[in-house]
């Protein structure tokens, strides 16, 4: 198997929840069912409150070996032992986060953008995140990036020094759909309705890392 950068498996992502307490058991349920990374995505919040909550994430994510990032916030990471951060477009230039926090794990969303990927590997991208795959509930207005973008975007990966970047893949993803985003190239899904709406959290967590187990898992892409 190849080794990436990036836990490959469900990628969780935190839905704009207010109560902690509620999105902590949430967490909980998730790690149970397989969940293998979390990405705390607080867009529209204080900061105060968007720490608190990275704060009451980070001992439990340890505790339960999952691996925590911080969405957009590369201080905040560090400030509260996070492993790594998530950069969007406008969140700063990967290159400087790579230099100032070094030992931080660091993904980045490249939308629909092949050359957008190809140059934030070239700055150090841990991996590399393409969406919304599927139609969002959560960003309805996002771009489109057909399944076929995550094969090419292997291919790119393949290139690089080993351990190699991980390709992500986001946006509509459900239990129901998870296996087709594995199949077409995805290292890792990351699920936010899918997993932390869903009636059963576990078990949707379950159905969502299912496409990764052994003897499920499809043949690789080229690397």
């Amino acid at each position: 198997m190849t080794v990436l950068r990036f836990p490959r498996g469900l990628y969780g992502v935190t839905p704009e929840w207010d109560d902690t307490d509620r999105l902590l058991l949430a967490v909980q349920q998730a790690a149970a069912g397989g969940m293998r990374t979390l990405q705390l995505r607080r867009k529209d919040v204080p900061d105060a409150a968007r720490a608190a909550q990275a704060r009451a994430l980070a001992p439990l994510c340890r505790e339960l070996g999952v691996v925590l990032m911080i969405n957009d916030h590369w201080r905040l990471a560090l400030e509260v032992g996070a492993d790594g951060v998530h950069l969007g477009r406008d969140d700063g230039d990967l290159a400087e986060v790579r230099r100032l926090a070094p030992d931080l794990i660091v993904g980045a969303s490249c939308y629909d953008e092949l050359d957008r990927a190809r140059r934030q590997m070239d700055a150090g991208a841990d991996y590399i995140a393409f969406g919304a795959v599927f139609p969002s509930p959560t960003k309805p207005q996002a771009v489109h990036a057909p399944l076929a973008l995550l094969g090419q975007a292997r291919e790119l990966t393949g290139q690089q020094p080993r351990p190699r970047p991980a390709v992500v893949a986001i946006g509509g993803i459900t239990p129901q759909n998870a296996l087709l985003a594995v199949q077409a190239g995805a290292d890792a899904i990351a699920v936010i309705t899918g997993l932390f709406e869903a009636p059963d959290i576990a078990a949707a967590a379950r159905a969502c890392a299912a496409p990764y187990a052994p003897a499920s898992r499809p043949p690789a892409a080229t690397e």
